[in-house]
């Protein structure tokens, strides 16, 4: 009987412990991921290309707009960051205002998003810089007022760097390689009307969890079988021929202001 006793007690004294561990790690990244203003990465002009063969050039890319699909049949999806505002009082947490889009169906959304997790300090392929990255809760109401709107849930990563000063920045260090993405975000949509849900991707360059919507190796590339899903106008600007005139048209399209 002692020894069982004996036993519970270690038992109960190591599960303690490993609470006791997880609250110190959660409450050291929350503490350290206070310190900084995350809006600067999701709402922005342009992104510098930290590559390292480029560290001496201050090149300048312009911030691209997420794509995205909803539904089964990888309908396209937009989604635009009107504005992100950190909140004082919950310093891991956000105001979020912006528009989506699916056909010609436009809703102004607002919400929030919260920081669950984070990890600070990993090697970074450029020395000058420390990786970084977060995982948000994302909590967003579409208006109401609206026939097709509803509410979008879900979670999204988001990678960073920091200089040795501390510095913030989207991470481009590896913008050249294969793959790359940021800002990546997989969730659910729910209708307000018909409380149907639908899956909702989506990401800086790349989707997640896209199944065989992209078949590109080194960037995003469309699936011929879902061009009629409302990807056809990508296809044109981001794969067709410069000097044709459905690439002019098609680039013109995508580089509308939509939201405005």
């Amino acid at each position: 009987m002692k020894t069982i006793k004996f036993l519970g007690i270690f038992l109960l004294v190591a599960f303690s412990a490993k609470i006791n561990a997880q609250e110190v790690i959660q409450t050291n990244f929350l503490d350290q991921s206070a310190k900084y203003d995350f809006s600067k990465i999701w709402v922005r002009d342009s992104i510098s290309d930290l590559y390292v063969e480029n560290e001496n050039e201050n090149k300048k890319i312009k911030t691209p707009e997420p794509i995205g699909f909803i539904g089964d049949n990888y309908q396209r999806f937009y989604i635009h960051w009107i504005s992100v505002v950190k909140d004082m009082e919950n310093p891991n947490e956000y105001f979020a205002y912006g528009k989506t889009r699916v056909k010609n169906n436009l809703c102004a959304f607002q919400g929030k998003i919260k920081i669950t997790s984070a990890q600070f300090g990993k090697e970074s392929d450029n020395p000058k810089f420390k990786g970084g990255s977060i995982v948000v809760d994302i909590v967003f109401f579409e208006d109401q007022n609206l026939i097709s709107s509803g509410t979008i849930k879900g979670k999204m990563k988001t990678d960073f760097v920091l200089d040795i000063k501390g510095n913030m920045f989207y991470d481009s260090v590896n913008f050249v390689a294969d793959g790359f993405s940021n800002n990546t975000f997989e969730g659910i949509w729910t209708s307000y009307k018909t409380k149907v849900t639908k899956k909702c991707n989506w990401g800086d360059f790349r989707i997640p969890s896209c199944g065989d919507l992209d078949i590109g190796a080194g960037e995003f590339s469309v699936n011929d079988k879902y061009l009629k899903s409302g990807w056809e106008t990508y296809r044109l600007a981001y794969g067709g021929s410069n000097n044709s005139d459905s690439y002019k048209i098609a680039n013109r399209k995508e580089s509308e202001k939509w939201w405005k």
